[in-house]
This record gives structure tokens, C-alpha cells and sequence, in this order.
């Protein structure tokens, strides 16, 4: 007998702790879907946000949740099935759960049995794990339900097809990083390639701070094929049917949205992270210390396309170091993307620090001070308009401390934390192809921090060609020093560079946050000890 089942996959970014907004949300979402008899599914966690953390120790907030899954439960359309995600609160601990529900009734519910404790997961401070298998009979079809981790390792998923389901329903939260999506897909036809049938995952989207989510929710058949792809960082409902005969159940109908490439994956993402940053935080527009660098080019081109040119300004802050063109492309850039821009030299300020310090500074103080007068005005127009700062530095530099504290790393939120100095070039390529956002002549200039005179960043750090290779076997391979050196580097610059990301540990634990779009962040996926007496990469890599 043919039977079928219309599934709707509601990509959605909820905020965390927004109870009433999400379940707002999810309703418009399922108002959206419409028509009877379909089943809606929703990310991980849909109805608190992904994660919510130590709020779920709060009893104010299970009652929250409790309230907040009655009204969701009373909204939704007649004969409209949903799965969505919630913490349950049970006398043996807190449960990560997917529930199904239907005309105001929960049909079923399932724990999630695998709970990631790596990286930047920390799932077993919260939760408990389950331990059983959830098949329900709906629409005419056994659909086993799971969430996110139950797929990236062996078991649930497998067990979930060998005791009967025809297709399994996925609800996720698998936060974004480069080579990310391939290796979404990848793993999840490991997972039926040991146990066929078909299988949709609804991926969260969105900001949250030091994560992002990219969404680009999946559907495969049992002979891993894929039979949806939804959009990377882009909300929406995407439909497909489920259809079962004498021959098998498999999707059809679904979407295959366009691949990007990685420079415009990460500038998205980036977009994505700062809007939600500023958006759900409720910002009153964003300063960008301009410098007529690639990096505060960057930074602006990022901040315009996620909140919009009127609520950005541009702060130019010379000093007798600043070259007169560095001013001219500042200038052309604020034009450019239309948005308020003003000059304030800072000269007057340091030579007046420089007095009240008696002897003056002198070397690398002297040029950090200008930084912090920088960092000082920044904060205090902020202060002045209630507009957020982006701090502006990159991975290469917070990697090995090439940033000032209290100077070019104050904000409240800095979307280049994690992009290295070569792939910041790459981002701002890709950017200007889609429209015309940064002058040609700053991605072609090379890097200068401006604080001296001709002063340029291979005076005091390798090549950006040769640093992020480097930065990147150490800080997300955790490479020893003797691969590195049969691999054609120096011993002495790989001990050089290894030992001023160590020495700057503590620089970036009081930077601002931003989003992880590398493999592995500085902060939060590596937790090395500010206090280390070790000097030196040992044979297994560990600093």
C-alpha cells in the first residue's frame, strides 16, 4: 500500500532564554508550513535556544520552560504534527529531549543518548544521558527520533533503524566550522551506510556567542543520496515528502540549495554572528575604528551587511604615524558603504599621557599607548551613544599577542577573532565580488599596525604565508615541533612562534568574544593554563 508523509523542516534561529519569543517563533513557523495532516520539525533545543546553560539550574526557568511548551502545545494549527527540543526536568536529572507532538498532545518523546564534552561542547554539566531507543507510529510510518551527537557516533542512530523505524528524524544543533558541511554529510552516510534508511536533520540557526550555526539542514535516503539541502544562513521552511510502497520508503521533493565557497562561508557566518550579537544583545548601532587596513575594512564591510549602513560608524583615528593615504582610503570606504564616518587625531591625547608619565614611553609602549587612546575613545563614544564596538584584530595576531590590551582589542564583540590574516584576504576578495565594499588598494597594500614609522608587520612576525600554515598546525592540529620541521620549517621559528602563543594566553582570555569559524578556536576549544611552566611542544603535541 503507498502512503506518504509531507515533512517541513523549520529552520529557525531562536535566541536562548527567550522562551515566549521561540515558542512565537515556532508558531509562525508552523503558520507558515500549512496544511493539515503535515509534520513540522525543529532544531535541537528549539524551545530555550542552544545552550542554554547554567540556566538550566534555575527553577524560574524549568517553570519557564513547562509555561512556555503549554503555550506552544494550545497555538499550534489542528491535525499539524511537531517535533521540537526542550530540557526535560525529571527526578533523576536533566534530560536534552525531542518530543512529538499533535493536536495539544505530546505523542512521544526521546532522550538523547550521546552528550558531546568535547571542544566547545559541555553537555554533561547539564544534562543526563538516556538510554532507550524512541520509535512512533505516525502518519502511517515507524519514525525513530534522535538529536544531533546520537548521529556524529556509532550506535543510537543504527539502533534506532535495526529496531524497526523506516525513517529518522534528527533534531540539531552542530555549530558551523570550516569543512564543516562536507563533513556533515559524510558522517551521516557512515551512519546508513551501517544501517540504511532514510534520514532528516533540522540544524539550528543563528548566533550565540562564541557559536554559530549555519543551519544547512540535510535529508538523505537509505543509499545516502542526498534529497535536501537547505540554505546555509538563511531562515525558512523547506518541504519534502516521505513516501513509502512495496519498493521502500525514501525522500522526495526536496531543495538542493547552492554551495558556497569557503571565503564566502566564513564572511556569512561572520554576518550572521555579528547581527545576532548586536541584534539579540539590542546594540544601538556599532563603531568601527577604521584605519584604512584590511582588517578594519573587513570588519565595517561585515558590520554594514548585518545591520545596515545607518546604524554604523566609522572612527578614524590618526596620529603623526598614519599615513596620509590611510586617511584617503578610510575616507573612500565610509563612502563606499554610505555610513556615518569622523576623524579624531589622537596625537594631543598620547603627548599628553606621555607628559603625565614624567620620563615618557618609549619602544613598544610608546606605540601601544597610541592603541589604548584609540581603544579609550572608542569605548567612551560608545559609552556616549550606546552603540556597541567591534574590535577588529584577526587569528594571526591574537594567536601570537601581535594586539594591544585595553587598545586595538576593546569591544564588546570581534568577528575576526578567529579568521587567520590569509583568509581575512580571502573574505574581503570574495565580499567585493558580490558588490563593490572595500578599495582594491587596501586588500593590495601590505599590513601595517601604523604605530612607528614605516612600520609593517614583517618587521616583527613572518609572512602571513608562512605564519597561518604554521598557526594552524599548532593551534588545531596540535603538531610536535619534529613533524613540523620534517615538513620543511625552521626548529628555531617553530619554537619562536610556539612560544608567543603561549606567552599571550592571557591577551586573548580578556579579549571580546566572537564567532569560531575555524576547526578550532583559541578560545574555548584550546584550555591551556595561563600560569604554564612547560616551554616547549612534546612529542605528542601538547603545549
Amino acid at each position: 500500500m503507498n502512503k506518504s508523509l509531507d515533512i517541513v523542516i523549520a529552520q529557525m534561529n531562536p535566541v536562548v532564554g527567550d522562551l515566549s519569543g521561540n515558542v512565537a517563533r515556532m508558531l509562525a513557523a508552523s503558520e507558515s508550513a500549512g496544511q493539515k495532516g503535515d509534520l513540522v520539525l525543529f532544531p535541537e533545543l528549539s524551545l530555550t535556544g542552544y545552550s542554554p546553560g547554567d540556566l538550566l539550574h534555575h527553577p524560574e526557568f524549568a517553570e519557564a520552560v513547562e509555561q512556555a511548551e503549554s503555550e506552544l502545545l494550545q497555538g499550534l494549527p489542528r491535525d499539524m504534527a511537531v517535533v521540537y527540543g526542550r530540557p526535560e526536568y525529571a527526578a533523576d536529572g536533566i534530560f536534552n529531549v525531542a518530543r512529538l507532538a499533535c493536536n495539544g498532545s505530546v505523542l512521544a518523546g526521546y532522550r538523547k543518548r550521546l552528550l558531546p564534552n568535547y571542544g566547545v561542547f559541555d553537555e554533561e554539566r547539564w544534562f543526563h544521558a538516556g538510554d532507550a531507543v524512541t520509535i512512533v507510529d505516525f502518519g502511517g510510518f515507524r519514525l525513530g527520533l534522535t538529536i544531533c551527537e546520537d548521529l556524529w557516533q556509532p550506535g543510537p542512530f543504527e539502533e534506532t533503524v535495526r529496531a524497526g523505524a523506516d525513517a529518522v528524524l534528527n533534531l540539531s544543533a552542530s555549530p558551523w566550522a570550516l569543512g564543516k558541511g562536507p563533513e556533515r554529510i559524510a558522517t551521516y552516510r557512515e551512519r546508513i551506510a551501517a544501517a540504511p534508511a532514510p534520514l532528516v536533520s533540522n540544524n539550528l540557526l543563528g548566533g550565540q556567542d562564541r557559536l554559530v550555526f549555519d543551519g544547512a539542514s540535510l535529508a538523505l535516503n537509505a543509499d545516502g543520496a542526498l534529497a535536501l539541502e537547505a540554505p546555509a544562513w538563511e531562515a525558512g521552511q523547506f518541504r519534502l515528502r516521505l513516501e513509502g510502497d512495496s519498493e521502500g520508503v525514501r525522500f522526495r521533493g526536496g531543495e538542493r540549495a547552492p554551495e558556497l565557497p569557503e571565503a564566502g562561508m566564513c564572511y556569512r557566518g561572520a554576518v550572521l554572528a555579528t547581527r545576532d550579537y548586536l541584534e539579540k544583545n539590542r546594540a544601538e548601532g556599532v563603531l568601527v575604528g577604521l584605519s584604512g587596513g584590511i582588517d578594519s575594512a573587513l570588519t565595517l564591510a561585515i558590520a554594514h551587511d548585518a545591520i545596515g549602513a545607518e546604524q554604523v560608524e566609522a572612527v578614524m583615528m590618526p596620529s603623526r604615524h598614519t599615513r596620509r593615504i590611510s586617511l584617503e582610503y578610510a575616507r573612500e570606504q565610509a563612502a563606499l558603504l554610505d555610513v556615518r564616518y569622523r576623524e579624531l587625531d589622537i596625537d594631543e591625547a598620547v603627548a599628553a599621557l606621555d607628559k603625565t608619565a614624567g620620563e615618557g614611553f618609549t619602544g613598544v609602549a610608546a606605540e601601544n599607548l597610541q592603541s589604548r587612546v584609540r581603544g579609550l575613545l572608542l569605548m567612551g563614544l560608545s559609552n556616549q551613544t550606546g552603540a556597541m564596538v567591534l574590535a577588529t584584530g584577526n587569528k594571526s595576531e591574537l594567536a601570537v599577542g601581535y594586539a594591544t590590551l585595553y587598545g586595538d582589542m576593546v569591544g564588546a564583540f570581534a568577528p575576526l577573532c578567529d579568521v587567520t590574516k590569509t583568509r581575512v584576504f580571502a573574505m574581503a576578495r570574495w565580499r567585493n565580488g558580490q558588490s563593490p565594499a572595500i578599495p582594491e588598494a587596501v586588500i593590495q597594500r601590505a599590513p601595517s599596525a601604523e604605530l612607528r614609522a614605516d612600520q609593517y608587520d614583517t618587521d616583527s612576525l613572518p609572512d602571513y604565508a608562512v605564519l597561518d600554515p604554521l598557526l594552524e598546525a599548532l593551534t588545531e592540529d596540535d603538531l610536535p615541533i619534529e613533524t613540523l620541521v620534517a615538513q620543511g620549517y625552521e626548529e628555531s621559528l617553530v619554537r619562536r612562534v610556539a612560544g608567543m602563543i603561549r606567552a599571550s594566553e592571557y591577551k586573548r582570555r580578556q579579549g571580546p568574544p566572537g564567532p569560531r569559524l575555524s576547526r578550532r578556536g583559541l578560545v574555548g576549544d584550546r584550555r591551556y593554563p595561563v600560569t604554564n611552566g612547560f616551554r616547549g611542544w612534546n612529542r605528542s603535541g601538547k603545549n
